[in-house]
């Protein structure tokens, strides 16, 4: 039996973010492929393949060809247990993928070979950097036109402000893309194609070092000078390798090569594993001490729920990242937000909507908790004593804004139910008028597609059919006074200001303008507004 502490050490936990279509759902149903958790492959578009992607599970998901809802998949590879998050890429869903990013021990960023560094991943980068977390880099479709990846590095660099490391280097690119050299090994692997665009089954690769005769004949002797004098130049200028800046998110290695066609992907997922860490301790917010994950305590925080998950049960899954310890089926934890000890009946695996029943779990993992509506987000369970909370996870202002009203009035019940679970799960928000009912609701979003999945979703999940109507807001802001202190109703303000409050209470204004922000602030001095709610660290 493998002790603890070696349970854990073989744990490894990453966010996969990207910008929208640059290949983040494909790379990771190839990582499945290799870890053997899949035969074969599906692909998010693509007639080749009729299977859809494992991660896109929802019906919207595969009516859209995007992923709306981050997913978490865990799989073995040369004895090491790895938890993939994988995150939407579209803009309008960005929020859970903060969230994600908090559970994660490194991050994955996939670049498009020929776009570069694009709008969404600086985004998201910004809050890989918050927490400090490695950042790895697989720069995807090198089987298409693609930029001079000597330009993509410092395109990398000058944009995110990260120094880059390249582990290999590409020879061509397109339909000249003829493989990639191993910095490290020193050694060519060729690309083959099999004249598919969708490789479904792993792809072999051959062996061969530069300078070799038979290197002429793989990949061209063009290519073969061109290679030699590229590598050159990278052992001549590139910095040294360092491990320890990479596991401080200063310098993130670089691994080129194609997910659609399976090429790179193994040798990337090899190397990941040896630099990535082992699950990082985290930081108790009541005491400031470091949490060690293998500690004999369990402890974990829960930074998603998703209801409805299965169609035929209507339930609700808590996603728990665990800390420290380990987590046992039937065990009692302490649910430090509502002060009281819990049964945790179930745990459960998960692999997108498909589950299995988990008995043990370890730190850095990620499990699936049945839900009665007890927990939300950010919460945290624990053993032992004293208790230990991690810090919230923050709310982030929504962008887009409109009014909701149900159409059928005896479907009220459904309606607050529907609205309820879906803004417990974090993908929208629900404000009301001060002291007003949930007959009518303002609903705040930060992508405008996530309204169109709202209604949807009630519709389909709830039977409530709504009314919509886009409201002239652009800014949200918290106030922090203390309710007691300070009436928002007696606040001088402009007229495209609207004071409302959230489910728990908590007050808030809805700007129409940067300049109605600023009037307020002047006019009212003792007024002090956040950006974030429940900020904590």
């Amino acid at each position: 039996m493998a002790s603890l502490r070696e349970e854990i050490e073989s744990r490894r936990t990453f966010a996969i973010i990207s910008h929208p279509d640059a290949g983040k759902t494909t790379l990771t149903e190839k990582l499945l492929l290799y870890g053997g958790a899949i035969q074969t492959a599906g692909s998010v578009k693509g007639k080749q393949s009729a299977k859809h992607a494992v991660s896109d599970w929802m019906d919207i998901e595969k009516q859209r060809g995007i992923s709306v809802t981050s997913s978490v998949l865990q799989f073995n590879y040369q004895g090491k247990c790895i938890n993939i998050l994988d995150t939407p890429g579209h803009q309008d869903f960005s929020e859970d993928t903060y969230r994600t990013l908090m559970a994660a021990d490194s991050a994955v960023m996939v670049i498009d070979a020929a776009k570069g560094v694009e709008a969404q991943t600086i985004k998201l980068f910004k809050v890989c950097t918050l927490r400090h977390i490695p950042i790895f880099t697989f720069i995807n479709k090198m089987d298409r036109e693609a930029r001079d990846p000597f330009e993509l590095m410092e395109n990398i660099e000058e944009i995110l402000g990260i120094k880059t490391y390249p582990m290999n280097w590409p020879i061509g690119c397109g339909k000249g893309f003829k493989g990639v050299f191993d910095r490290n090994a020193r050694r060519v692997l060729a690309f083959e194609g099999d004249g598919r665009a969708n490789g479904v089954k792993m792809v072999d690769e051959i062996e061969a070092e530069l300078g070799d005769a038979k290197l002429d004949e793989l990949i061209g002797a063009e290519n073969h000078q061109k290679l030699a004098e590229d590598i050159e130049l990278l052992d001549g200028a590139a910095e040294e390798f360092d491990l320890d800046a990479v596991h401080h998110g200063k310098l993130s290695p670089v691994f080129f090569g194609s997910a659609l066609t399976n090429f790179g992907v193994e040798p990337f997922l090899k190397e990941f594993l040896r630099l990535t860490p082992t699950p990082l301790p985290r930081q108790d917010s009541l005491t400031g001490e470091l949490v060690e994950p293998a500690a004999d305590r369990f402890s974990g925080f829960i930074f998603k729920i998703q209801a409805n998950m299965n169609k035929n049960h209507r339930d609700r899954i808590a996603f728990l990242r665990i800390c420290s310890g380990k987590f046992e089926r039937g065990m009692e934890a302490f649910h430090v937000q509502e002060g009281k000890n819990i049964k945790l009946a179930t745990g459960t695996s998960l692999m997108a909507d498909d589950r299995a029943i988990v008995s043990e779990a370890y730190a850095g993992d990620i499990i699936g908790l049945f839900d009665p509506g007890i927990f939300s987000i950010g919460d945290t369970l624990c053993t032992g004593k004293p208790p230990v909370q991690f810090a919230g996870i923050p709310t982030f202002a929504p962008e887009h804004f409109a009014r909701v009203t149900q159409v059928d009035t005896m479907k009220r019940k459904q309606f607050v139910k529907g609205m309820e679970q879906i803004a417990q799960e974090g993908a929208i928000q629900i404000f009301r008028d001060l002291g007003s009912g949930m007959e009518e609701v303002i609903v705040g979003v930060v992508g405008v597609l996530q309204l169109e999945v709202l209604e949807y979703r009630l519709k389909n999940e709830y039977n409530v059919d709504i009314r919509m109507q886009q409201l002239p807001y652009e800014y949200l802001r918290w106030i922090l006074n203390d309710p007691d202190e300070l009436d928002p109703k007696h606040l001088d303000l402009t007229s495209d200001t609207r004071p409302i409050e959230d489910l728990k209470g908590n007050h808030l204004l809805l700007f129409g303008s940067s300049w109605s922000i600023n009037w307020a602030e002047q006019h009212n001095e003792d007024l002090r507004l956040s950006e974030f709610g429940n900020l904590t660290f």
